[in-house]
């Protein structure tokens, strides 16, 4: 029997898993694939109504935390696990105690896919720089045998590892709606960063599971109150905002070349555990040649 296909997505908010990737863990939990998703903090300081009422960091985080649950029952993800850092900060926390954090989870969830933001951050966001960065760090660590922590679930080599990222026409249909993506971080402009489209190695069509996201975006009702703009679009504009979702694939153990994917698990839809096994063999011996 083959392993279950396994995909892994590390992102920083509640409300990232669906409004940046829920077409793609919509499609792939419909297919069987078992999905997981890792949330670094709780959004506690996400509050876009009016500051009089905003009710704590610790309040907040715990709506939030239950409008993730709903949103992911919505989108069929199996499993979540936080990593319990403050919204805002995670650029600033303890780097290997957060790569612990994550080499943990992989090592125990044995994910072939894992998915994070891009190093821009789609917009220049530090939190989701940040993750972007742990995340490409703990999955090189959770490989190596000679990583000091997370020995008891063993080494696990991660087969794909990918960015979400965008072109201009996501973000051209994406601000009119959500207006223009800035922040202003150390005195400086951050505006949203699109890839050009012959750096996209990778695009997920979710077109058909686009209910199911907006279904789990809903669940997110202090970020996406009952009066959003979002509740008035047609059904064709709610399919280009989550229906095509493209990626950049930093590296795979499986495949490769410039041919454009689509399948997140191309590589590796193998029949049988020996065809698996056989197929990281060819890979494999070469490097242990090498070290």
């Amino acid at each position: 029997m083959s392993s279950p296909l396994k995909l892994m997505c590390i992102l920083a908010h509640p409300d990232d898993e669906s409004l940046a990737l829920g077409g793609t863990l919509a499609k792939y939990a419909s297919e069987g694939v078992d999905t997981s998703l890792v949330v670094a903090t709780r959004g506690e300081r996400g509050w876009f109504s009016d500051w009089s009422s905003y009710p704590g960091e610790k309040a907040l985080g715990e709506i939030r935390e239950q409008e993730l649950r709903r949103a992911c029952q919505a989108l069929g993800v199996k499993h979540l696990d936080f990593l319990n850092y403050i919204d805002g900060d995670l650029d600033q926390v303890e780097e290997s105690e957060a790569i612990y954090k994550i080499v943990s989870l992989l090592r125990q969830v044995r994910p072939q896919v894992v998915v994070t933001f891009g190093p821009e951050g789609l917009y220049g966001h530090p939190d989701h720089i940040a993750i972007s960065q742990l995340t490409t760090s703990a999955v090189m660590c959770a490989a190596s045998p000679n990583y000091p922590y997370a020995k008891e679930a063993g080494t696990h080599s991660v087969s794909k590892l990918y960015y979400r990222v965008s072109p201009e026409a996501w973000f051209s249909q994406y601000m009119p709606i959500f207006g223009n993506l800035i922040m202003t971080i150390d005195g400086q402009e951050r505006r949203a960063t699109s890839w050009v489209n012959w750096s996209i190695t990778t695009r997920v069509d979710a077109t058909q599971y686009w209910k199911l996201v907006w279904q789990a975006i809903q669940c997110h009702q202090t970020q996406i109150p009952a009066k959003a703009i979002l509740h008035n679009i047609s059904e064709q504009e709610h399919q280009q905002l989550w229906g095509l979702q493209e990626y950049y694939r930093v590296f795979s153990l499986v495949n490769g070349g410039r041919k454009e994917e689509h399948d997140l698990f191309e590589g590796l839809h193998f029949s049988s555990q020996d065809s698996k096994e056989k197929s990281f063999s060819l890979i494999i011996s070469p490097l242990q040649q090498v070290y």
